[in-house]
């Protein structure tokens, strides 16, 4: 017979959230191996004695990583979502007829508490992880990847000098200055301080910027179908953003200019937990950031009774600087020179013990002075043949070519540390390693911005960046670990292996003794 059913509401119901979250459901499980309740200290001091009664920074907490986890970045959206799954509000301690914080509370919440509070608890989760045998610790993958930030470019206003700084504050209008003719969205305020509206380019380099926006509007008039009046050439030393000052415009070769921030991560090789992640202005380069990750990451592994062995990164990272302050760390660098780096001149040979070149035609080219590149801002060396020396060479005019009288050159002065790394990265282990960082940090980079909502930062400013990447960290950590756990417990290899030792070894021992006729009871 043909079934119908029928709801009618009931009155009174008689009903428990822990009996219908089945007992394998990730937050079930999630909320069984984590216990946040050490945040009850840390925050203590960030309330006041008395008035009315804050989000319990628990539940704040455990909001958040469920939008990370469920890969939502919307406050809004997050409490409409946790509101309709019966296993969420299990593991954020709320029952069925409890109404959620309002989405403001979260946002305020997570501006009260500093950067501080967030790194302490990736602490707690990444120690969790090592007490789990996750971390291995001896060797670090790091790379960086720009996140989009909370900001347009349409938005950009233009900084003028210092002197004329009060009469542009007196004048500035809360549109875009691309375009003035025709201003293509406004912007709610400006954020910024006056440090940040000023121009810091010299004379040089706004001239370079004045070229390259003409050479920017002819590509821009040479594309099919170009008729964006407002494509102009930016640049962080003549724009900021009002919306997000902190936001800086991000340059990659083949990729749109956008308003980013930088996220740096790094990554433990044995089973692809972050051990680090930190969020960096998006005008910097990886290898200024280098040694920044490098102490707070030697830092925190040695806390946790580990040893940082081997620095495994891309090119990006590449210095002379970097190189000499890992060895000096007595960590080993795995990190691909830049194609610009040579050693010297081609067909010269170095003498390492007289600090010497040696040009094809066997003379010696000296070291002469250490000195800072004014360009680069690097240290180099410069190597100075004298003039009696290049009269009479019979290659002189190609190897100095038609004005100059004698040989001279420059090298980076961490030459040594150059080769060094060159030779570990060349080898079968530096082989091994970069297969490694391919399969190890950019897989992950990949999960956060796809899965774990780190396509784009929904807060203001670099500090509440920094948060944003902390609690997805977190959230991947988390799953890492349940699904480590997980699998290891399914396993049951560890109690085969204890029955067949019973039953094989020690059951055949005792029994050999039981037949032994020397045996006397």
């Amino acid at each position: 017979m043909q079934g119908k059913k029928v709801f009618q509401e009931k009155l009174f119901n008689s009903f428990s959230l822990s009996s219908r979250v089945p007992k394998e459901n990730f937050y079930r499980r999630l909320n069984e191996v984590c216990n946040f309740n050490f945040l009850y200290i840390l925050t203590e001091k960030y309330y006041g004695s008395s008035g009315q009664k804050s989000i319990d920074p628990v539940v704040f907490f455990k909001l958040c990583l469920v939008g990370y986890l469920e890969n939502i970045i919307s406050d809004r959206k997050l409490i409409s979502h946790c509101s309709m799954r019966l296993d969420i509000m299990y593991f954020v301690g709320y029952d069925i007829d409890e109404e959620l914080p309002w989405h403001s509370t979260i946002s305020r919440t997570r501006q009260l508490f500093p950067e501080l509070i967030f790194e302490q608890v990736f602490t707690k989760v990444l120690q969790l992880c090592i007490e789990n045998g996750m971390v291995s610790g001896h060797t670090q993958t790091i790379d960086s990847a720009p996140v989009k930030a909370n900001a347009s470019m349409d938005t950009l206003e233009l900084k003028v000098p210092e002197e004329e700084l009060e009469e542009h504050l007196q004048k500035i209008r809360a549109i875009s200055s691309m375009d003035k003719e025709q201003p293509r969205r406004k912007s709610k305020g400006d954020k910024s301080g006056k440090d940040q509206r000023k121009i810091r380019a010299n004379t040089k380099e706004l001239t370079a910027i004045k070229s390259r926006n003409k050479r920017w509007s002819k590509d821009q008039d040479q594309r099919p179908g170009a008729g964006n009046k407002g494509s102009k050439y930016t640049s962080n030393k003549t724009h900021y953003s009002p919306t997000d000052p902190d936001a800086l415009i991000s340059v990659k070769p083949g990729k749109a200019r956008k308003l980013n921030y930088q996220s740096q991560l790094s990554v433990d090789i044995a089973n692809h937990v972050i051990t680090d992640i930190k969020a960096y202005h998006a005008d910097g380069k990886d290898n200024q950031q280098l040694q920044d990750i490098v102490k707070r990451l030697q830092r925190r592994l040695w806390q946790q009774g580990l040893l940082f062995k081997n620095c495994v990164a891309d090119t990006g990272y590449s210095s002379g600087e970097n190189y000499a302050f890992l060895e000096g760390q007595g960590l080993k660098s795995f990190i691909p020179p830049h194609g610009t780096y040579k050693g010297g001149p081609d067909g010269f040979m170095y003498n390492e013990s007289e600090d010497h070149y040696v040009c094809p035609q066997g003379k010696v080219i000296p070291f002469t002075k250490e000195f800072l590149d004014s360009r680069t801002k690097t240290k180099k060396k410069e190597y100075r043949a004298r003039k009696h020396i290049c009269i009479g060479c019979p290659i002189r005019r190609i190897c100095l070519g038609k004005s100059a009288q004698e040989k001279k050159f420059s090298v980076t002065y961490y030459r040594a540390e150059y080769e060094r790394n060159i030779t570990r990265v060349n080898s079968k282990q530096g082989r091994y390693m970069k297969g490694k960082r391919q399969s190890t940090v950019e897989p992950v980079f990949g999960t956060l911005t796809q899965f774990m909502g780190l396509r784009k930062i929904n807060t203001i400013g670099i500090k509440q960046a920094n948060k944003i990447m902390h609690m997805s960290a977190i959230a991947y950590n988390l799953k890492k670990y349940l699904k480590f756990t997980k699998k290891h417990v399914k396993s049951g290899a560890g109690q085969f292996a204890l029955l067949f030792l019973v039953k094989n070894v020690i059951g055949k021992s005792f029994l050999a003794i039981l037949r032994d006729p020397k045996l006397t009871l």
